[in-house]
């Protein structure tokens, strides 16, 4: 027997609560986030629409709107999401539109980012390249380059 899990995707009708002017309807679907516990080891690229929280490791190229390191997970391949907020391992490349790297964070790899912030006692080693779009990887960029331990918090404009 099987279960599935899956929401049925809601119509939006153009009102004061959704003031979207013209827009006639539009298909929302909102899942739950995708979660991979500590004990589990995935070989393999994952690609998800929505979120995705990290707890064991992942050796493979990761793509969501939002991916969350936990402290304990890993992460070895390219990271790539709208939002990604680092508290554990990751070696390879970030790109994202918000990148966070918590206390906690251990990078190695080049990020690509619109904005940044890395909290005290981060480590990271690899360069960092701010893009309009980092997504896409067009737009305009800056580069700074950063190795070791971070003294202090710090914030890309």
């Amino acid at each position: 027997m099987s279960t599935s899990a899956t929401a049925p995707a809601k119509s939006v009708e153009a009102s004061p609560s959704n003031p979207r002017p013209g827009a006639a309807a539009e298909t929302v679907s909102k899942a739950a986030p995708s979660f991979l516990s500590s004990d589990l080891t995935v070989e393999g690229d994952l690609i998800s629409a929505g979120d995705i929280a990290v707890e064991g490791k992942i050796e493979g190229n990761c793509q969501a709107r939002l991916v969350t390191v936990g402290e304990g997970a890993t992460i070895k391949g390219e990271l790539v999401a709208e939002d990604v907020v680092v508290q554990g391992c990751v070696v390879g490349r970030l790109r994202g539109l918000q990148v966070r790297l918590s206390a906690s964070a251990h990078v190695e790899g080049d990020i690509i980012h619109k904005t940044l912030a890395v909290e005290s006692d981060a480590h990271f080693e690899g360069s960092v390249q701010r893009q309009d779009d980092p997504i896409g990887n067009t737009g305009r960029r800056t580069s700074a380059t950063s190795t070791g331990n971070t003294a202090a918090a710090g914030a890309a404009p």
